[in-house]
């Protein structure tokens, strides 16, 4: 059965994915969107401005899913004490905002799925494996997780369905961090970060974005699910299979930690630790992965 789903954060890189999978399986997508768009393409887009409290009115009307994937980006800037702020307020007060629209609707919707990340486990936990049920960390990043996983949560006060997606790294055509990670490979400079030996758990932008399309067709989906390939892999081989790929060399020594930290600050933790992270429970949900190996991820990516 069609839906007609209401997506915030739906020109962002997961986004633009996330709304042509649905709209290619017959889905009614409209995009909450900060700024007015030409509506040359096949979505309606609705203005919202969070921060002061705005929405159209018309935005939610028979809307029968949504999902929020609104947040600045993590990566963008260092994390300066305003930046921080800015991070966790693009994520917690927008769907705050969100639930006090629906809470005001006599027909609400069914269905909230929501991004999170896999940094709620906390910057660098090492080869232990880390499953939904596992303890969140004590750092920034996993406490920004953590309160927007409760705000997500709390929607199923108004008899809506939850689910959740801890994100790891999105590999996407579309740009965000595999474009920054290419980048000193095509310059022939490429080398592992920091230590080398910290997990990256990544997903291609398609199999998320097919993850997010189970969540609307599959009602028996609740909760929370790592959004992760099946195959994680370390720093080094990560950088050295995006060599092979691309037919770059890669002999240039790690580049140390302390290095990056100097350049990223507290951000620098994004690359220097890590997580092996599980998709066991959403595999056991009957979700197949397109891209289990990084490698094929990488060519369909880089080459296609």
């Amino acid at each position: 059965m069609h839906k007609n789903i209401l997506i915030t954060g739906g020109t962002g890189t997961i986004g633009i994915s996330v709304s042509e999978l649905l709209t290619n399986r017959g889905h009614r997508v409209r995009i909450l969107s900060r700024s007015a768009h030409d509506k040359a393409d096949s979505y309606d887009y609705f203005t919202w401005d969070p921060v002061i409290g705005k929405m159209e009115d018309a935005a939610f009307k028979n809307v029968d899913v949504v999902i929020h994937l609104a947040g600045e980006s993590i990566a963008g800037k260092k994390w300066t004490k305003t930046r921080k702020k800015l991070l966790t307020d693009s994520r917690v007060n927008t769907a705050i905002f969100i639930k006090d629209v629906i809470s005001g609707m006599d027909e609400k919707p069914e269905v909230l799925i929501s991004a999170s990340g896999t940094g709620y486990y906390g910057y660098d936990t090492g080869s232990v494996v880390m499953k939904e049920n596992s303890r969140f960390g004590d750092d920034f990043l996993a406490t920004l997780v953590k309160k927007w996983e409760t705000v997500a949560d709390s929607f199923e006060e108004l008899g809506m369905r939850v689910v959740k997606f801890r994100t790891g790294l999105v590999l996407s055509k579309y740009g965000g961090a595999l474009e920054v990670m290419t980048r000193p490979v095509k310059m022939g400079i490429g080398s592992p970060l920091g230590r080398g030996d910290q997990i990256i758990s990544w997903i291609h932008a398609d199999d998320l974005a097919a993850m997010y399309g189970y969540a609307v067709e599959n009602t028996a989906l609740k909760g929370v699910y790592n959004a992760v390939s099946p195959e994680p892999v370390t720093n080094t081989n990560f950088m050295k299979t995006t060599a092979k790929v691309l037919k770059r060399p890669f002999f240039m020594p790690n580049v140390p930690s302390f290095v990056l930290k100097m350049m990223l600050g507290e951000m620098a933790s994004l690359v220097t630790g890590g997580n092996y992270v599980s998709s066991e429970k959403i595999c056991n949900e009957g979700f197949d992965f397109n891209y289990n190996h990084l490698e094929e991820a990488l060519e369909n990516l880089l080459l296609s």
